[in-house]
Formats: structure tokens, C-alpha cells, sequence
């Protein structure tokens, strides 16, 4: 069975969101304002749609989608505008876990298969509200797309009937009681569309009453019970936070049953405050909120540690951890946390770049301009090719040093950073 998922989407123009595809009102001028409040209320997708016209709208469309993925907590759909390869390519770059393509487009049926072999039938949904096109296409698309995104809501039945393919069903208007009949079709694998954007308060709740249906939803299932723990003479668990990317550790706070069951259901950290002797929902004044990635105990039950993605700074003061008092630390011990070695040595470039130091190499290099920094990379590449030839392994790691130093300055160049790199490798 299907977990059904509620999708909310931003239908991008000229740098805002408007109400639909055939409505440019505009509903929010700061997209990300939006992606804040669907991360905030257990959206578990989201889709955008550039509707730019112009490709000058086009690439400013595609700065704000980059910001969308770098700030939604949820996985991101991009979808409109794709007319060749390169568009989808751009929107898979900038962050997207999928790109939609409009198979009622005559040129994107060819598309659709070349995109397909290039990145991967994963990357890709098609969009249609014509069933006889969905038909038509039937075996491209089982080969070639991982899902269809359904713009008439009412052809379920018979998309269904005529593909073997899991699909988002776009909605504009409809009574919420009503998503309980659309969820209940085998194939719909989420709702999307105005509906979910005008009631995206009560994705929760929805999510609740779904499950009392017996509807699979994406919620965290605690594998344990408050019960099962070991509770400290207060009746509260300490929480170790954790930066799930980095392994940083941010923070030390305490959880009664409510919080744990609050954090649980939201997926937002929630704890116990023993100096206000009452609940505290991380960030809720601040904007720094936690989303729980994974939460597990340790040997005992008596400590839980919380991986999470951090927005902004988890200590009172500003600073992104609260333990950042150092008492004692051993001479010439360097960390051995290699994306935190690349992070400091990348900070020192760009700090470079804003602060110019006389005498610096790295400064030669941003004067210089693009085309040295790319003549100084083709040489480091080759003398790693070089280097490999010879027997051992030092002269090879002396090499990938310096043509990492050297990415790293074009990465500062190009304003790219080493999460994005990652978020990348790990997408694929």
C-alpha cells in the first residue's frame, strides 16, 4: 500500500507565488515565506512550478528554486517551463529531487525518454490531464517516469486503469472529507494543488484522521514507549541534539512524556523546560526550529540522541552550539571530521575573497579572474594523472590536495557551497 502524502506548491512568476496556473494573483510575494510555513506544519513534499516566460524569468526562477530546496525540510518537485534537456538538468542541479514533465506537449515525449536515460527514470514525473494521452504513452511512461502528476481530479478512475504508475492528483477545491475517497484509490500516492495551500494548518490533523481510516501517512512510529524508558528522579529524559549533516553536537535539553509525544507527532523537536516548568517547542519565538531526522537511545534508555536539521543558531546566545566554551585541548590535535576540514579551509577562502590579504595566493588567483582558476584546476588534474602512474600513493595525495584547493576557490567563485556539493552526491 501507498503511503499517501500531502503535497503543498507554489506556482512561481515573476518571483512570486501566485494562485494557480490560470490565476496570477498573487498570494505571497516571498516564496520562501511559504516553504517556512509547510515545513512547519508536516508537509511531506512540495512542488513548484515556474511559470516564467522569458528565459532572463527563467534563470531568476531558477535562483528562487535553489532557495526553495535549501530551505523546504521536504523533498521538492520542480515542474513548468521544460522544453530540452538542459531545463532539466538545471532544475535536477538546483536542488530538485524530480522534474515533471508535460507529456501533453508533443515535444516532450521525446524528451521524456532521453531525460530518462541521462539522469534516471527516479528523477522523473510526467503531468497531464488527458487520460487518452496517459493511455496512448502508456509503455514509454512505465519505462521511462517514476509517476504521473494528474491535473484533472476527475480522472482518477481511469488513470488508473489505464497506467501501472503511482500519482500526485492536483486539487484546487475540494471538501477535506473528500481527500479520504481520493487517498482511497490504490495508485494515488498523494494530493496536491490549492487544497493542501489553503488548509496546509491542518496537514496534521488530516494526517491523524487518515490513519484512524487505516490510510497510510508518512509520520515518525515510535519504536518505543515513554514507558520503556528510564526516567531521571524528575521524570524527564535528557536529549543530546545532533547536526545530522555534520555529526555537530548542538545542544543538551530535557523531554517529559508530552514533549516526547509532541515531538513525535510533529517532527519538530519539543522539550521539557524545568526552569518554566513547561513545554517548549524549539525555536517557536526564535524561528530556529529543529525537524527530527532520527531519534534513538542509548544502552540504558535513560538518554535519547536527536539528529536533526538545524534551522539557523540551536544556542540562546546566536551561536550555532551551544558548546563552544573550550576548557582544555591537546596541542596539534586537528579534527578528523573530513567535511568539517573542508568547511574551515573553504571559510578561509572566502574570507579571503571579502577580506583581501596582501601577498596571498588566493587572491592572485580571484584578480586573475575565472580563467586562471580554471587553467590552475586543468593542471592539478593532470598532474594527478600523472602522479598515478608512479608507484605510491603520497605524490598522488599531494596532487588531489592541491586540485581540491584549487575546486575549492572556483567553488567560492562560483558562489557554491560544500552542503550543495553533498546534497548532490548524496541525491544520486
Amino acid at each position: 500500500m501507498l503511503v499517501k502524502k500531502f503535497v503543498p506548491c507554489i506556482y512561481l512568476y515573476n518571483g512570486h507565488a501566485v494562485r494557480r496556473l490560470t490565476d496570477l494573483s498573487v498570494v505571497e510575494t516571498d516564496p520562501l515565506r511559504l516553504v517556512n510555513l509547510y515545513n512547519e506544519n508536516g508537509a511531506d513534499g512540495l512542488v513548484v512550478f515556474d511559470m516564467s516566460q522569458e528565459d532572463s524569468e527563467h534563470e531568476e526562477a531558477l535562483d528562487i528554486i535553489k532557495e526553495i530546496c535549501a530551505t523546504a525540510e521536504m523533498e521538492v518537485t520542480g515542474a513548468g517551463n521544460i522544453k530540452r534537456l538542459e531545463d532539466v538538468k538545471k532544475l535536477l542541479y538546483a536542488g530538485c529531487r524530480r522534474a515533471v514533465l508535460d507529456c501533453a506537449k508533443e515535444s516532450n515525449i521525446a524528451l521524456t525518454r532521453e531525460a530518462s536515460q541521462r539522469f534516471g527514470r527516479d528523477k522523473l514525473l510526467a503531468s497531464c490531464d488527458n487520460v487518452d494521452i496517459i493511455a496512448r504513452n502508456r509503455g514509454l511512461l512505465e519505462d521511462c517516469v517514476s509517476g504521473l502528476l494528474l491535473q484533472n481530479p476527475h480522472q482518477i478512475r481511469e488513470t488508473q486503469a489505464a497506467v501501472q504508475l503511482p500519482f500526485l492528483v492536483e486539487v484546487n477545491q475540494i471538501a477535506l472529507n473528500k481527500l479520504m475517497e481520493i487517498f482511497a484509490y490504490e495508485n494515488v500516492c498523494g494530493v496536491t494543488g490549492n487544497t493542501i495551500n489553503d488548509n496546509y494548518r491542518d496537514i496534521l490533523a488530516l494526517k491523524g484522521l487518515c490513519k484512524e481510516n487505516g490510510i497510510l501517512v508518512e509520520t515518525f512510529e515510535a519504536a518505543l514507549q515513554w514507558d520503556d524508558f528510564q526516567k531521571n528522579p524528575e521524570g524527564l529524559l535528557p536529549v543530546i541534539v545532533q547536526d545530522y549533516r555534520t555529526g555537530e553536537v548542538l545542544m543538551m535539553a530535557y523531554m517529559n512524556e508530552e514533549a516526547y509525544g509532541q515531538t513525535i507527532r510533529t517532527g519538530r523537536m519539543t522539550y521539557y523546560s524545568r526552569s518554566r516548568r513547561q513545554l517548549w517547542l524549539k525555536g517557536e519565538t526564535s524561528g530556529h526550529f529543529q525537524y527530527l531526522k532520527s531519534l534513538a537511545a542509548d544502552c540504558d534508555k535513560d538518554t535519547l540522541l536527536a539528529r536533526v536539521s538545524q534551522v539557523g543558531a540551536a544556542c540562546h546566545t546566536g551561536s550555532r552550539s551551544c558548546f563552544f566554551n573550550e576548557i582544555v585541548k591537546k596541542q596539534g590535535e586537528e579534527t578528523a571530521n573530513p567535511l568539517q576540514v573542508f568547511e574551515e579551509v573553504f571559510d578561509v577562502i572566502k574570507d579571503r575573497k571579502v577580506h583581501p590579504k596582501e601577498g596571498s595566493y588566493t587572491n592572485y588567483l580571484f584578480d586573475k579572474g575565472i580563467d586562471k582558476i580554471l587553467k590552475k584546476l586543468g593542471e592539478e588534474a593532470t598532474e594527478i594523472v600523472i602522479a598515478a602512474k608512479n608507484p605510491g600513493a603520497n605524490e598522488v595525495k599531494y596532487e588531489i590536495s592541491d586540485f581540491l584547493y584549487h575546486m575549492m576557490v572556483l567553488m567560492a567563485e562560483k558562489d557554491i557551497s560544500w552542503e550543495e556539493i553533498t546534497t548532490e552526491l548524496a541525491n544520486r
